[in-house]
């Protein structure tokens, strides 16, 4: 499931900023990952209107951060590959009872994150960079026991390059700070996780 042969080639990944669309990435990914698999609706979740537009702004301020339009492709990219093959493993029934447990233990953790987030943008002064670092942190070790057993230690890098990165006090210091552009950025992202507590998808 993690052979080179899903990988996409950075030639593929590399559009100018202006055209970036993370919609288009999942699809590809998608196509490439599971183009001979019957559960290409794990996906679904990655496509939708609210879920892409939030890996957009994540795009978007990862690549103001790192200055590297290249890791931003990456690092979305990542997201988008753990969480198609977590999708496939979950839909062909692979995870045991203690991984199931496991997987309900990370959804928690998620939701906990995501509404932290949206918090922490929404009431002024109780931004709190490490709290939120450390529930993304969690979250990541979690994720990590649940595909122990099921994936390489390819994918085991890209979740901690994924969670590695949005933990980071620094980065989440400049996407909660007083600058306009972080600051359209986060609102953007916090609109699109509000939409998604209220459809119960976090």
């Amino acid at each position: 499931m993690d052979s080179d042969s899903g990988e996409l080639s950075e030639g593929e990944l590399s559009p100018g900023p202006e055209i970036f669309n993370s919609k288009n990435l999942a699809l590809q990914a998608q196509k490439k990952i599971l183009s001979k698999m019957a559960t290409m609706a794990v996906a679904n979740l990655l496509t939708d209107d609210t879920s892409s537009s939030i890996l957009d702004e994540l795009y978007k301020a990862s690549r103001e951060y790192t200055k590297s339009k290249k890791e931003a492709h990456r690092i979305i990219r990542d997201v988008i590959k753990i969480a198609l093959k977590l999708g496939v493993l979950y839909r062909n029934r692979r995870f045991s009872t203690d991984e199931l447990e496991a997987v309900e233990r990370f959804r928690k953790k998620l939701n906990q994150a995501a509404m932290t987030a949206v918090s922490f943008h929404e009431v002024e002064f109780t931004f709190d960079r490490g709290i939120l670092s450390q529930l993304l942190l969690e979250c990541r070790d979690l994720l990590h026991e649940i595909v122990e057993n099921h994936l390489t230690s390819r994918s085991h890098a890209r979740i901690d390059r994924v969670f590695n990165h949005f933990s980071d006090v620094h980065f989440l210091a400049e996407l909660y700070g007083p600058g306009d552009e972080y600051r359209l950025y986060l609102s953007k992202i916090c609109d699109g996780i509000n939409k998604l507590l209220d459809d119960g998808i976090l």
